[in-house]
């Protein structure tokens, strides 16, 4: 029986870092180096060429291309690293190929070359509509570049947008980001994604954290449950903590993270979860490229790589399903793991059930929405609350 694979590609360049992101990304590879850009969408498509034996019983369903900006590829060399994946795997015809996109590096003829690709879904990092917020993220573009960006992606032929909102930012108030809220669902997207900023180690912000002027925690909090109950009123459903879509707009790809499914990333920084073993790049575009051009060379390219125990997936499976607004169903999860989820959790669950942070609907347990808002902490708790228990019965089943 054919399995079903997710494919991400990973792009680690970009016009400008912005100073709250921690991905690989680098920002000196600008037009003078594109002879650089071309040897690695090359070298990518060595990579694919790799994997694409183990990968025959395989069909992808879901392509993700990331970043970094994506967008600033050269389209020619957009179009060979697309080519490519059609060439080493085998692709459903319904497959759901997403690239994102920065609002200020694309235009109509590029838009349409991409579409006739065969890359059918688009996600916009809009972040804010107020474009003093934008200035105080470094985002290069403004809201207006975003405006045109989306109509011309419209008439390119995409009907599957998506846009990236960020609450708890630098000069943000509850009145502008409902604004920012009105103004993108205006434009009708398919897909919304709402991210809290996290000052994350060695960024800029993380230098300057003290001086920002950002909201307070409780702010941060009315943000959150507001834009939840406005997206919802606006026809958006929360699926997952940070994602709310149209019926039928899910993010199939990301599903797939949180789903526990088989997905394989290539690229420096780039995860798997394949076979199942869980590995990844280290974060070294040259090295990479070098590794793959010459492979008579010994290069270790892995940063990490290991394979899933059992107790490890039970570990992973509440942790990313919990989540999705669906969240554990005690009859899969019985199926999966041969264990009582109700008997493990059942104490814990119900001290978080009490106090309004976990619900049971039917055989489901999931967050309720504020339940959501402090899930890292919960579910830090709650994979401490009985893991030596689950690792000694779970130990028989490697």
């Amino acid at each position: 029986m054919t399995k079903e694979l997710g494919l991400y590609i990973h792009i680690p360049f970009c016009a400008s870092k912005c100073p709250y992101c921690d991905f690989y990304s680098l920002t000196d590879y600008n037009e003078k180096r594109d002879k650089f850009k071309t040897r690695y969408i090359d070298t990518l498509i060595l990579h694919m060429e790799d994997y694409s034996p183990s990968a025959k019983s395989y069909t992808v369903n879901s392509i993700f291309i990331g970043g970094g900006t994506p967008s600033t590829i050269p389209i020619t060399n957009m179009l060979d690293l697309i080519d490519g994946i059609y060439d080493n795997f085998t692709v459903s015809d319904d497959a759901e190929v997403t690239m994102e996109i920065n609002p200020a590096t694309v235009d109509l003829t590029m838009l349409k070359k991409l579409r006739g690709s065969g890359i059918n879904r688009i996600s916009f990092g809009m972040q804010s509509s107020c474009d003093n917020e934008l200035r105080a993220l470094s985002r290069i573009h403004n809201f207006e570049d975003f405006e045109i960006s989306f109509s011309l992606a419209r008439k390119a032929g995409f009907d599957n947008i998506s846009a990236d909102v960020m609450y708890g930012i630098p000069e943000q108030t509850k009145t502008s980001l409902r604004t920012t809220l009105e103004r993108l669902c205006s434009l009708e997207p398919e897909h919304i994604s709402l991210y809290g900023l996290k000052i994350e180690e060695n960024t800029p912000f993380a230098q300057i954290k003290d001086s920002l002027q950002l909201p307070d925690e409780d702010d941060e909090f009315q943000m959150y449950m507001s834009s939840v109950k406005f997206l919802e009123e606006q026809g958006y459903k929360q699926y997952e903590i940070s994602n709310f879509a149209r019926e039928g707009y899910k993010c199939r790809h990301n599903l797939k993270y949180w789903n526990c499914e088989d997905y394989l990333g290539l690229g420096p920084a780039a995860h798997s979860y394949y076979n199942n073993t869980r590995f990844s790049f280290k974060n070294d575009v040259e090295m990479y490229v070098e590794a793959l051009e010459n492979v008579e060379q010994e290069f270790d390219l892995t940063d990490e790589y290991y394979e899933i125990s059992a107790s490890e997936r039970v570990g992973e499976y509440i942790m990313l399903r919990m989540r999705l607004t669906d969240g554990i169903n005690v009859d899969k999860f019985h199926e999966l793991f041969g264990l009582d989820f109700e008997k493990l959790y059942g104490n814990f669950l119900a001290h978080y059930m009490k106090h309004g942070f976990i619900q049971k609907r039917m055989k489901n347990y999931s967050f309720t929405v504020n339940g959501m808002y402090v899930s890292n902490y919960i579910l830090s708790e709650m994979l401490d609350f009985n893991e030596q228990a689950v690792s000694k019965i779970v130990s028989g089943i490697n």
